[in-house]
């Protein structure tokens, strides 16, 4: 027979166990019994701002609970992404990703106050996203070719606005010059929105970003689009040809947004903030509203986005090191 010393350890083992057994459950039951907020680092208005207001309303809607969001702009996106990384890993406050902050950015500054990699939980990843190419219809440019021309005959007078410092936008405005063997002037924003403003007033001449910032402007005819990044024409813009057709060949880049949780965040929490997540990308008035946007929906699981940042830390950090960007 067991000793009663025995006994009782065994019996306490086994509390241990179930009790676990039911924090996981409740958690995963009562999760979420308050509002949460999904921090945006970027300005309102771009890509950024719109898939989190989305989130927001889907997730508002199916759990009864405000879903908020909460822009905090600058530093091309390390300010917001730091404020989501100091957050409590209690699944109530969420961090809209974007390849800039979390990709780039460990490449470009040296004092980083976040780490992509360990200080976040990832979720899901949203949406992959072609950039688009437009200029201020005052530009003397009907064509990717004759920009391209342009830009040769006056190296380093136009002004190719981006939504900051180190975003996506930013390395794949410098991507296209390297391989366009043009000199441009990058002019980084607080985010897409105030960049685009620059331009529709003509501050700058040129915009290489998300089509969902853009498009609007393109249709009311208010920009001129000139090619997309993709390999592919976008279902949103069919007549617009991509790089590579028009005068570029085999070039291609683009970007992509997902969600973060702070690191530690409950497994199971992060887990039904994917189901859910992913039950909206299903959905064929988002799939639609997304297409329109350029933006092609991509969820994946937390162990594939988490291995999607790792690999385009390293992607990234050689185009820094090759084109000698500074932060500052």
């Amino acid at each position: 027979m067991l000793s009663r010393i025995a006994l009782i350890a065994r019996l306490s083992l086994a509390l241990m166990v179930f009790g676990g057994f039911l924090n996981v459950a409740s958690s995963q039951t009562t999760y979420p019994t308050k509002g949460l907020r999904i921090v945006v680092p970027f300005a309102p208005g771009g890509a950024t701002d719109i898939l989190a207001r989305m989130a927001a309303q889907h997730l508002t809607q199916v759990w009864a609970q405000p879903v908020v969001v909460e822009n905090k702009p600058g530093a091309g996106g390390n300010i917001g992404a730091d404020a989501g990384a100091k957050a409590a890993a209690d699944g109530y406050t969420l961090t809209l990703a974007a390849a800039g902050f979390m990709a780039v950015n460990p490449s470009l500054y040296t004092n980083l106050t976040y780490n992509s990699v360990t200080d976040f939980s990832p979720v899901i990843l949203l949406v992959k996203a072609p950039l688009l190419l437009v200029v201020n219809p005052a530009v003397q440019a009907q064509s990717l070719s004759e920009f391209i021309e342009l830009a040769r005959r006056n190296p380093g007078k136009i002004n190719l606005g981006n939504g900051g410092t180190g975003t996506a936008q930013h390395l794949g405005g410098v991507s296209f010059s390297l391989a366009a063997n043009i000199e441009l002037n990058h002019v980084p924003y607080k985010g897409s929105a105030p960049a685009t403003t620059d331009l529709l007033g003509g501050i700058t001449d040129a915009q290489f970003d998300n089509m969902v910032t853009l498009v609007p402007y393109v249709k009311s005819g208010k920009l001129r689009a000139l090619a997309v990044s993709s390999l592919q024409r976008v279902a949103a813009m069919p007549d617009v040809p991509t790089m590579a057709e028009n005068a570029l060949p085999g070039f291609e880049t683009g970007t992509w947004y997902g969600i973060v949780a702070p690191k530690n965040t409950p497994t199971d929490i992060v887990d039904k903030l994917n189901n859910e997540l992913r039950k909206m990308l299903a959905l064929p008035e988002v799939k639609e509203k997304l297409a329109a946007m350029g933006l092609e929906a991509s969820p994946n699981t937390p162990t594939e986005f988490s291995a999607l940042i790792r690999s385009e830390i390293v992607k990234y950090a050689a185009i820094v090191k090759s084109a000698k960007i500074s932060a500052n």
